[in-house]
């Protein structure tokens, strides 16, 4: 991986806070946009922009092959049998929301239970609350070892109760980074028919995904943290799960026909589509994938466990400095959580951002973990693979100064 020609190819790494490049490490809340990504939008707003599915003049269908041709390419990249089974959304957030209320909420019953985990973001806890209280059924967690992260063994047993049925799970924690390994929970979850919804958000822009292989009924993910526009995410879906929910949304584009009293709903995925479409997003994450496909795999993920070695090696040898789950390189997906004794980490990063260093605090939209793991707010740093060892060894610099400015021993 030539790391100079891909950092030539996103601009914003050439800020510069203080007469140094910024240091971007607030990769896990979205990334860096890259010129192919960028000129892919921007030629489509030039020379194809048009409102797709909606017109028979040139621009019309110019936009609608934009916009279709992309879910060719989303539906290969994640290993989908048919583009029917992808439904364009927002983002990862809006996507199980989507299962949430369409899926879920009519199928629920009083005695049923929702198993998710004490980990999840809260797009993949709040949607699921709510499905519990609005049906009668049961939320139930899978908690996690405290000092390791990983599941603890007696509640995984949870998956094996017929009662559940539904199973919510992140791929990748956004807070301790592990790989939670879900194809064999999804199995056993399977065992006894309940469905399984993965939230992809950490995982899809990391490392290569194959629903078929995972097995997973439903898998989300956001194209803001793999290089594409903000505003665009994906929904797969199983397709005969789809087409027997009811639609999210309604409006234009996902009718078949309408009458005054009665209306009947498109085809997959049209009928999970409503209104006009972000093309814009769509072009920019068909862009996207083709250009992290391009760099590999295994050269990102080569490159991102450098950066997460090289910063727990570098966190381990200072003082007051806890690392949130596993301290293991192997364990650790792209991105470091820790805390700094005696220091808020909100002062942390202005501290740091004074130096041009951008990093994560607060609870990371996982605020029951936190409390679970008798942590108010933690600091994270996460990578990409334009991230290099210079930032890294820049970033740990920095930090020791944290302390003593904040008064304290070092």
């Amino acid at each position: 991986m030539n790391l100079t020609a891909i950092r030539q190819d996103f601009p914003i790494l050439k800020t510069e806070v203080g007469g140094r490049p910024v240091v971007y490490f607030d990769n896990a809340a979205t990334t860096q946009k890259p010129l192919p990504v960028l000129q892919a939008a921007m030629d489509y707003s030039l020379r194809r922009c048009g409102n797709p599915h909606r017109g028979a003049h040139y621009f019309s269908i110019a936009a609608s092959a934009a916009y279709d041709g992309s879910k060719e390419t989303v539906r290969r990249f994640l290993g989908a049998a048919s583009t029917r089974e992808i439904i364009y959304t927002r983002n990862t957030t809006e996507s199980l929301n989507l299962v949430a209320r369409s899926f879920a909420e009519p199928r629920l019953h009083p005695g049923d239970k929702i198993l998710i985990t004490i980990a999840e973001h809260h797009s993949n806890l709040i949607p699921w609350q709510r499905a519990a209280q609005k049906t009668g059924a049961k939320l139930d967690y899978i908690y996690v070892d405290k000092e390791t992260g990983h599941f603890l063994p007696e509640d995984l047993e949870k998956l094996d109760d017929p009662a559940v049925k539904l199973v919510a799970l992140a791929h990748v924690s956004n807070v301790l980074g592990i790989d939670y390994d879900p194809k064999p929970l999804i199995e056993r979850a399977h065992a006894h028919g309940a469905v399984v919804v993965l939230d992809g958000a950490q995982s899809a822009p990391h490392k290569k995904i194959d629903v078929a292989d995972l097995g997973c009924d439903f898998f989300a993910f956001s194209g803001h943290k793999m290089c594409a526009a903000g505003g665009i995410g994906v929904l797969y879906g199983r397709e005969a799960l789809l087409e027997e929910m009811e639609p999210f949304l309604l409006g234009g584009d996902m009718i078949d026909t309408v009458s005054e009293q009665d209306t009947s709903f498109a085809e997959l995925p049209a009928k999970f589509e409503a209104g006009t479409q972000y093309v814009e997003g769509a072009v920019s994450l068909e862009a996207a994938i083709r250009y992290v496909e391009a760099i590999g795999w295994d050269a990102i993920r080569a490159q991102e466990k450098k950066l997460v070695a090289r910063t727990l090696a570098g966190l381990a040898a200072m003082p007051h400095i806890q690392i949130l789950g596993p301290t293991d390189p192997a364990e650790k997906e792209g991105l470091v959580s820790f805390e700094v004794e005696d220091v808020h980490p909100h002062d942390v990063a202005q501290i740091l951002s004074a130096s041009g260093i951008c990093i994560r605090t607060g609870h990371h939209c996982a605020e029951p973990l936190h409390k679970y793991l008798g942590v108010n707010a933690s600091c994270r740093a996460s990578f990409y693979f334009y991230n290099t060892e210079e930032e890294v060894d820049y970033f740990l610099e920095k930090l020791k100064g944290v302390r003593p400015m904040m008064g304290y021993d070092e």
